[in-house]
C-alpha cells in the first residue's frame, strides 16, 4: 500500500472526515485490523483564511509547498489536499515538490461521467465557484458543463462555509438556504450537484436533495485509498 500524504486543517472539521473515511474504506476492502498508511500535516487555518481573502495566492502556494515537502520527506508517496479550494495550487505542489497530487476535481469528474451526467451545479467557496481552476478541469477534461449560483447566492454559500461549517456549526436554516439554491440550479438544467467544498457534506446529504449529489470529501477520500492500493 502506498503511503498517503494528507494536507489538512482547512478546516480540521473536514480533515477529520477524510481520516475517518480513508480508514473505514481500507477496513472495508481489506478487513481484519487493516488501516491506512498515511501521514497528515495540518496547517493553521487562521493564516490560510486571511491570505485567501487577501488574494495572496503566492504566499499560500509557499505554505502548501512546504507542507507537501514535509510529507514527502516523511515518506508520503502522493498528496491529498483535504479541501477543494486549495487545489488551485495543486500544480505548484507537483512542479515544485515533484510529487503527485490526487486532484479532487478529476476524481469527481470521473464519478459524474460514470453516472451519465453532463451538466452539474457547483457549490463551494467563492474562489471555487468563480475562478476557473476547478470548472476548467470538469469542462475540458470531462466535457461536463458547470452552472453556478447567482452572485447573492454565491455570497450566502461562502459565508455559511466560513462562518458556520468551518467552525463545526450545523444550522437548519442554512441547510434550507442551500436546498433552495440547489433547486434553482436544477431549474437551470443541472442534472447533479457537486458539493465542491469539503465542509458542505457536513450540512447537505443525498436525502436532502432530489437530484444526485457528488460528495467530494467521500469521493476524494475513497479515491485516495484506491490509488494507494494500485
Amino acid at each position: 500500500m502506498k503511503t498517503i500524504g494528507l494536507i489538512g486543517g482547512m478546516s480540521w472539521e473536514s480533515s477529520l472526515e477524510y481520516y475517518r473515511i480513508i480508514n473505514e474504506t481500507v477496513k472495508l476492502k481489506l478487513g481484519g485490523f487493516h488501516s491506512a498508511e498515511c501521514l497528515m500535516y495540518s496547517v493553521d487555518f487562521e493564516k490560510i483564511e486571511v491570505l485567501q481573502h487577501q488574494n495572496k495566492w503566492d504566499e499560500l502556494a509557499n505554505i502548501m509547498v512546504q507542507a507537501a515537502e514535509k510529507l514527502k520527506n516523511g515518506g508520503a508517496d502522493f498528496i491529498v489536499i483535504c479541501t477543494n479550494t486549495m487545489h488551485k495550487l495543486a500544480s505548484d505542489i507537483e512542479d515544485r515538490v515533484g510529487i503527485k497530487v490526487l486532484h479532487i476535481a478529476e476524481v469527481t469528474g470521473e464519478k459524474i461521467i460514470q453516472r451519465g451526467i453532463r451538466k452539474v451545479g457547483l457549490l463551494g467557496t467563492k474562489f471555487t465557484m468563480e475562478q476557473d481552476f476547478y470548472k476548467k478541469i470538469l469542462k475540458e477534461k470531462y466535457h461536463i458543463n458547470v452552472v453556478i449560483p447567482d452572485a447573492n447566492e454565491r455570497e450566502g454559500i461562502h459565508e455559511i462555509i466560513y462562518n458556520e461549517l468551518c467552525k463545526g456549526i450545523i444550522n437548519d436554516a442554512s441547510k434550507e438556504k442551500y436546498q433552495k439554491i440547489i433547486s434553482h440550479l436544477a431549474l437551470n438544467g443541472a442534472e447533479g450537484i457537486v458539493l465542491g467544498c469539503t465542509e458542505i457534506p457536513l450540512l447537505i446529504k443525498q436525502e436532502d436533495v432530489k437530484i444526485p449529489v457528488f460528495d467530494t470529501t467521500t469521493i476524494h477520500a475513497v479515491s485516495a485509498v484506491e490509488f494507494a492500493m494500485k
